[in-house]
């Protein structure tokens, strides 16, 4: 079974043998909200790949968890190395989009600003929703035992996402499209891979034609139409077969 995970930031000395503390919020968590207590094992990770196993030798107030580490290890980076691009959803299936794609293994997550959007992130309301977003993905992570949690950015419009797949050619970049004739099945899956996931109403022909002419391709996941805050989840799965990364 695998072990109750919690992120601590500074990893970078840790040892076997060595003595760490987990404190602040995530100790709370671990202490309060979990009630772990002393001789139980849990895994700690810096969000960025390492972790260590560590077991619980004792526990101080609310929020603090002292512990003995067992193994140090890393999470190398999975291949292809997948980049989700989502439209920005409303209201709860936004924060929803974020943690189910989190759980499915997103390396990296791109809020997007798509003209059928019924969302509309202002520069008032931009940072404190992109917050939310990373805060998403960060108890995603936890949740799904991940020692990587995925960068999350943005808001981009049409014409900055098109800007950035110009600028990464090198990279592979395909919409999701109900209407695509291409199987993802059959989608180039290397090195750096966009999953383009559009709104509630669909990409518009325009919008479409202007990641087109990035070299983006339009696949299909199958015959089923996917809400797009699940329709990420469903892709990386997808790739999670066809590829080295399950």
């Amino acid at each position: 079974m695998s072990l109750p995970t919690f992120i601590a930031e500074e990893l970078a000395d840790a040892a076997v043998g060595h003595q760490v503390t987990l404190s602040g919020a995530e100790g709370r968590h671990a202490v309060t909200v979990k009630r772990i207590q002393a001789g139980e094992q849990v895994m700690l990770a810096d969000g960025a790949g390492r972790f260590v196993t560590v077991t619980v030798t004792a526990t101080e107030g609310k929020d603090t968890l002292h512990a003995h580490v067992d193994e140090v290890g890393e999470h190398p980076q999975p291949e292809p190395r997948v980049v989700v691009v989502q439209a920005i959803p409303k209201s709860e299936r936004a924060e929803l989009a974020v943690d189910l794609a989190t759980q499915a293994g997103a390396d990296e997550i791109i809020a997007w600003q798509a003209e059928r959007c019924v969302a509309k992130w202002d520069a008032k309301k931009a940072p404190k929703a992109l917050a939310k977003w990373q805060q998403a993905a960060r108890a995603a992570a936890k949740q799904s035992r991940r020692a990587r949690i995925p960068q999350v950015r943005g808001p981009l419009t049409t014409a900055e996402l098109a800007s950035e797949l110009r600028s990464h050619n090198e990279a592979h970049a395909y919409v999701l499209h109900e209407d695509a004739t291409t199987s993802i099945r059959d989608a180039e899956l290397t090195g750096t891979v966009y999953l383009i996931v559009g709104p509630e109403g669909g990409i518009g022909a325009s919008e479409l034609a202007q990641l087109e002419a990035t070299g983006a391709r339009a696949v299909t996941l199958g015959p089923e139409v996917y809400r797009t805050a699940s329709a990420a989840m469903v892709g990386l799965s997808a790739i999670g077969v066809l590829t080295s990364r399950w």
